[in-house]
């Protein structure tokens, strides 16, 4: 477009921007969505040609179906913003762009961003009120939660993603529960979750299903499930779990070859839970003394030790932790780099404050599909950090500590 000014208009045009130079911007961005909007019309103008098969004012014998001019709309572009566009239409209604389809109404890279703006951590409101300044339009509430649930295939597709070529050697598994509303009431709603650790040492999110995480069916069907989309469980050498009713069954049943390491931090809250409070401390004590012993030797004699000073004063604490010392102290079995590891499931309660801390800007979560897109991104997140901090790995240490880690301090005679 070209554009022609006199001198005394240009003048005009120059002082007017030095008194307020943002305004210069403010034209730039209104002649810019101007010019995109007229070129989007003309390229919608040739497919109405190319579908018709005739240019404007050509006539065909045998054809009756011509232009009917054309109606108004708008349109929002990823940097750009709104722009009006004239479609084209033609007088049987067949013709439909496939520039701006009819329910479109921003383009697909700009749908993208508003989920995934919605996904870490803007409220469908707050979204809502910034997405003039944003975008160049504003988005109701309704239409981010609408342009979200398109994920919901992505989300499925990677939760039954094939799990055939993974090689996973330890399973963290657990019942988290999440709040959601469910038939128009909020429930407090388990998921089961399982966090492989392959061979390399890295961790990934395997499952989520949701399920009674107190029912032995339901972890049995769980398990079921992800041997279904390929897992091999004659790799699995070890599950860290909670002592939930029935689950270590279900697991020593579904993988064989596999230990049992039960979760200190459930255990110990358990024990403690049958301890007066002015003993807490000193029994809390002594059971981080067995489970931080340097072997398994030592850890058993600690906690005879234990027994012997508890037993007459705090029998229940003793027996609740006598069941459970066996499954407690099977990380010992594994190399020694890993034992930090092993010990517990706080991978899991991980994941599960981070789905919390996303949360807390939103009212609930709005069903079992808006969880599962949620859990889904905070584990691909999470994923991410833990590729550099693998499963028995040091972090590297710093070029000059790398450097000096390989000289030889000793001094030559």
């Amino acid at each position: 477009m070209k554009i022609v000014l006199s001198v005394p208009e240009f003048i005009e045009v120059c002082k007017a921007v030095q008194k307020r130079p943002k305004r210069i911007f403010k034209m730039i961005r209104s002649e810019i969505r101007e010019t995109v909007g007229r070129y989007l019309s003309e390229v919608m103008k040739v497919e109405l040609t190319e579908f018709l098969g005739r240019k404007p004012y050509e006539r065909r014998n045998g054809d009756g179906n011509h232009r009917n001019g054309c109606y108004h709309r708008s349109f929002t572009l990823k940097g750009i913003g709104e722009v009006g566009v004239d479609v084209p239409r033609d007088r049987k209604g067949d013709f439909k762009s496939q520039v701006i389809p009819r329910s479109c109404q921003m383009e697909e890279e700009l749908r993208k961003d508003v989920c995934l703006m919605f996904l870490t951590g803007i409220s469908t409101r707050t979204l809502s009120m910034i997405s003039s300044q944003l975008i160049g339009r504003r988005i109701s509430p309704s239409q981010v939660s609408l342009v979200s649930r398109e994920l919901i295939d992505a989300v499925e597709q990677w939760r039954g993603r094939d799990l055939s070529s993974e090689k996973i050697k330890y399973l963290f598994v657990d019942g988290v529960c999440f709040k959601m509303r469910v038939a128009g009431q909020v429930d407090s709603v388990p998921v089961l979750v399982a966090i492989g650790v392959n061979e390399s040492g890295v961790r990934m999110v395997l499952g989520l299903q949701s399920g009674d995480k107190e029912s032995a069916t339901c972890w049995r069907e769980f398990f079921k499930d992800l041997k279904r989309r390929g897992f091999d469980g004659q790799n699995v050498q070890l599950g860290i779990m909670d002592g939930l009713p029935g689950l270590e069954k279900v697991f020593s049943e579904e993988f064989r070859k596999a230990k049992i390491q039960r979760c200190q931090v459930h255990v110990a809250r358990n024990v403690l839970a049958k301890v007066p409070m002015r003993l807490k401390q000193t029994v809390a004590d002594d059971i981080r003394t067995i489970f931080y012993s340097s072997s398994k030797k030592k850890a058993k004699e600690y906690f005879e030790g234990f027994r012997k000073r508890w037993e007459k004063e705090l029998p229940s604490a003793v027996r609740c932790l006598e069941r459970s010392i066996e499954q407690c102290l099977t990380f010992f079995d594994f190399p020694k780099e890993e034992w930090i590891c092993l010990r517990t499931t706080n991978i899991l309660e991980r994941l599960n404050k981070e789905f919390k801390r996303r949360t807390k800007p939103m009212e609930i979560v709005a069903g079992e599909h808006a969880c599962y897109t949620l859990l889904a991104f905070i584990s691909l997140k999470m994923e991410l950090h833990w590729r550099n901090f693998p499963v028995g790995k040091r972090a590297s240490n710093l070029p000059v500590l790398q450097s000096l880690e390989q000289t030889n301090f000793t001094q030559s005679v």
